[in-house]
């Protein structure tokens, strides 16, 4: 048995309304992992995120490394978590490491507009870093999609992305 991940989720905001209560309704995770070397070494940011979590939900911050450490050990296979990262290329790394992904896919609910990105839908832009981590994920056998909310329809990130010209 491995942990069972209810939700992959890239939002450049992480923890927040959002995910503390639509997304943690729908996909009833156990526990909400934060996964990011930045945030995690960023005391202020982790208690805040950790402040968000809907009370019925443990949230935890934890680096990379650490989220590959307890994907790996069996004391962990009770944890139903929904996994957070702030980007593409981290959620990429985490596959790249051997966490398995692909029953759940990978979501891409929000990335912010900056300087040499493309807005792909009003909540997700994208430069080239996002589409080769999207690329390495999609050739891991990973679906890539965007849903802000449960609601909305899945679409395919890597298409949208040659919509818009950002893909060879």
């Amino acid at each position: 048995m491995t942990m069972a991940i209810q939700l992959a989720r890239v939002d450049n905001r992480l923890l927040h309304g959002q995910v503390a209560t639509v997304w943690t309704k729908t996909v009833r995770p156990n526990r909400i992992l934060v996964v990011s070397d930045k945030v995690a070494h960023d005391k202020l940011r982790k208690m805040l995120i950790m402040q968000a979590a809907p009370p019925e939900v443990k949230a935890n911050v934890i680096t990379v490394a650490k989220m590959v450490q307890i994907y790996r050990d069996a004391r962990f296979d009770n944890f139903r978590p929904l996994i957070l990262t702030e980007t593409l290329p981290e959620m990429a790394e985490l596959v790249a490491q051997g966490i398995d992904l692909k029953p759940t896919g990978v979501n891409v609910g929000n990335l912010a507009y900056t300087v040499h990105k493309t807005m792909l839908t009003p909540s997700v832009a994208a430069d080239a870093a996002d589409v080769q981590a999207a690329a390495a994920l999609k050739a891991a056998g990973v679906t890539v999609y965007t849903q802000t909310v449960p609601g909305d329809r899945q679409q395919d990130f890597l298409a949208l992305a040659q919509k818009k010209g950002l893909t060879q």
